[in-house]
């Protein structure tokens, strides 16, 4: 049986997955054309599954890919030159006059590609998804289900930011501090959700997200020693290492969900936890209090349980308040009114989820209704529970969660 195709693909996806955002923003901050780099780049990766199976893999499969990507690129701007000024000409055979650049040679423009998706001149709600598509590759689809719109409104908002980029200009650099703060959200954001896809898939069995959470701590460890005295940059860093660190506990030996109150703390990663704390206290020692910060705290009141033996839910309850006051998402509320219920009591905190239901986004939510029907079961309303749960199990994309849940219904028809 010849193997070179499957070996050829999967160095492709290796490539992919470790390449892809650092060839883009290159090929990208020379001309600010973020879907032609996009376009130049899929080109190549076609060329290497069409290639690689009869040459081989090359020793540089991110210096030959390049390599193609920018002359797919030469190629296409040639196409467009019959009407353009001499000196665009001119400037593509300085481009191609270029010395062949290797792995070594590469640059990170990573970071300035994010912040550049960032710009102020970019549409608010559609800077984090640019910054996801861009660096990690994420399809339209992807993005638009970590962001409760639909695929093709989604697509579209995408293109239209990259078209923006091009055709004003957008510089691909690290703002100065005066104009930081709006810019650096959204970057931020964008780490966080990437880093959200790749704990949402704790087996690491899909290709698509595989790595992902990784990923989104490496470039959260590359923004906060890019700008070290930035809190929030600190918080989220903060904030993913204390979920990474769990990540072992979240599964028994047979792969079953394991939830937070349940988990062996001696399976936790205790060299990130400590990194976490240490990274809150640098932090909160800044003196602005942020979303990521309050979320790590949260974490870090969680993650406490190792030390004292019981959950502070009153801790976490003040926190989600202050997390609310700042930024009241439906995700915060809906933590919020659970930590209510262990506080207060299940009446409670279903009083206050009920608060949310005017909002259609948590329709489709599946926390939303996994917490409706536990603090339902607690007060012993089996039908309603058993309709939440239904809910829940029906929305819920993690076969191992699934099963908990249908577990937790069953238990109330026994």
């Amino acid at each position: 049986m010849d193997t070179r195709p499957e070996i050829a693909r999967v160095a492709a996806e290796t490539a992919a997955r470790q390449s892809y955002g650092k060839l883009v923003a290159w090929l990208a901050a020379r001309t600010r054309d973020v879907a032609a780099a996009e376009d130049a780049l899929a080109d190549a990766f076609a060329a290497a599954l069409e290639r690689w199976p009869r040459t081989g893999v090359p020793e540089k499969p991110e210096a030959w890919l390049l390599a193609v990507a920018r002359r797919r690129r030469v190629d296409a701007v040639r196409r467009r030159l019959t009407g353009e000024a001499g000196r665009d000409h001119l400037k593509l055979i300085a481009e191609e006059a270029e010395a062949r650049m290797t792995d070594e040679d590469l640059p990170d423009e990573r970071l300035r590609l994010m912040f550049a998706c960032a710009h102020p001149a970019i549409e608010p709600g559609v800077r984090a998804p640019l910054i996801l598509q861009t660096i990690l590759g994420f399809d339209a689809a992807t993005i638009a289900s970590a962001f409760l719109l639909s695929p093709s409104t989604m697509g579209q908002r995408l293109v239209r930011a990259k078209s923006r980029i091009r055709e004003t200009g957008i510089p691909f650099r690290v703002p100065e501090r005066a104009e930081l703060g709006e810019r650096l959200d959204a970057v931020l954001e964008a780490i966080y959700a990437a880093f959200a896809e790749g704990w949402s898939d704790p087996a690491g069995t899909e290709t698509r997200r595989r790595n992902l959470a990784t990923e989104g701590i490496w470039l959260g460890r590359l923004v906060a020693s890019l700008l070290p005295q930035e809190p929030e940059a600190l918080g989220l860093l903060s904030l993913m290492l204390f979920a990474e660190a769990r990540r072992a506990a979240r599964r028994d030996t047979a792969g079953e969900y394991v939830p937070l109150a349940e988990q062996d703390h001696a399976l936790w990663d205790h060299a990130l936890v400590d990194e976490a704390e240490a990274l809150l206290r640098r932090a909160a020692a800044m003196g602005t209090i942020g979303r990521y910060q309050l979320e790590a705290a949260v974490q870090s009141a969680h993650v406490a349980r190792r030390l004292s033996g019981r959950t502070d839910w009153a801790a976490i309850r003040a926190l989600y308040e202050a997390l609310f006051s700042i930024a009241g998402s439906p995700v915060v509320a809906i933590n919020r009114a659970v930590a209510i219920a262990e506080t207060e009591g299940a009446v409670a905190g279903l009083a206050a989820l009920y608060v949310l239901g005017d909002d259609k986004r948590l329709n489709d939510y599946q926390p939303y209704w996994a917490a409706r029907a536990g603090l339902l079961a607690r007060l012993g309303q089996a039908p309603q529970a058993l309709e939440a749960y239904d809910r829940a199990i029906g929305l819920e994309r993690d076969p191992a969660v699934r099963r908990f849940l249908q577990a937790r219904r069953a238990a109330l028809i026994q």
